[in-house]
């Protein structure tokens, strides 16, 4: 697929997936959904990257949201379908086994909200605004908003956002734990190619699956997650890496893993 609406590099392990309509404030249209979709999926299978940062073109916009126009002429069918493909691409980049940090270098908002909360962790710049605006359109968070915001922030918090379609700014996400870490705008992808550096610096395998550990204990109780924590452990001794690993400590050197 030639890509009309994202762009996707790579860098030492690292990969950048930027949606590109600045025009448009890289608002979510199906067409761009569908390019992240195709996108996800090579990134799935790509053993060069580790880590993924996701983020917006320009200097206004992580994405400010579904694309209003394209939505309006919707009937209910064809909405619903919408918000399905969405939800659907949207638990792929959730469920990548590869880290992934949202880069919001600005607004974040409806659908771009949602899609920060299906990355794994968030920094944002000091411009970035969150909010999930959708009920002061006549209509609810469509992408999975409903559902990740208030497992990210805790029920309280998710529900005042969603209810009062309210915006907040950089600060108050930081404070609600919606984002890890503010940072003057210029510094943004700097600061979060070091912290995808430092994750890429570690062993492959056993990042992913302490990802996916935490992906699947965390909505299940903690009998059932810790169980799965047991295999996820007791895989990585099956791993070059964990001997090598071990190996470096017990010398007093920098462990040289191969992500075998």
């Amino acid at each position: 697929m030639a890509y009309q609406n994202i762009e996707f590099t790579k860098e030492d392990g690292i990969g950048i997936l930027t949606i590109n309509r600045p025009k448009a404030l890289n608002a979510l249209n199906t067409e761009t959904v569908t390019e992240l979709g195709d996108c996800v999926d090579k990134i799935a299978n790509d053993p060069e990257v580790k880590v993924l940062i996701v983020t917006g073109g320009g200097a206004k916009s992580f994405v400010a949201g579904a694309d209003i126009v394209e939505m309006s002429t919707k009937n209910a069918v064809q909405g619903r379908t919408f918000g399905i493909l969405a939800q659907d691409v949207f638990t792929r980049i959730e469920n990548l086994p590869q880290p992934v940090i949202a880069a919001v270098n600005g607004y974040a908002l409806g659908g771009g909200c949602e899609l920060a909360c299906a990355c794994d962790f968030r920094y944002a710049s000091e411009n970035a605004k969150f909010g999930q605006p959708e009920v002061g359109l006549g209509i609810t968070p469509g992408f999975g908003g409903t559902q990740r915001l208030p497992r990210v922030v805790g029920r309280g918090y998710g529900k005042e956002l969603i209810f009062t379609a309210q915006m907040i700014d950089a600060q108050e996400a930081y404070r609600i734990g919606l984002v890890n870490k503010v940072v003057p705008q210029e510094q943004l992808m700097d600061e979060v190619k070091k912290t995808a550096k430092k994750i890429a610096s570690n062993a492959k395998i056993a990042v992913q699956l302490a990802k996916a550990a935490v992906n699947r204990g965390i909505n299940c109780d903690v009998i059932t997650g810790i169980a799965y924590e047991a295999e996820v452990f007791g895989l990585c001794f099956a791993t070059e890496d964990q001997k090598e690993g071990m190996a470096a400590f017990v010398e007093k050197r920098k462990a040289n893993f191969t992500d075998k």
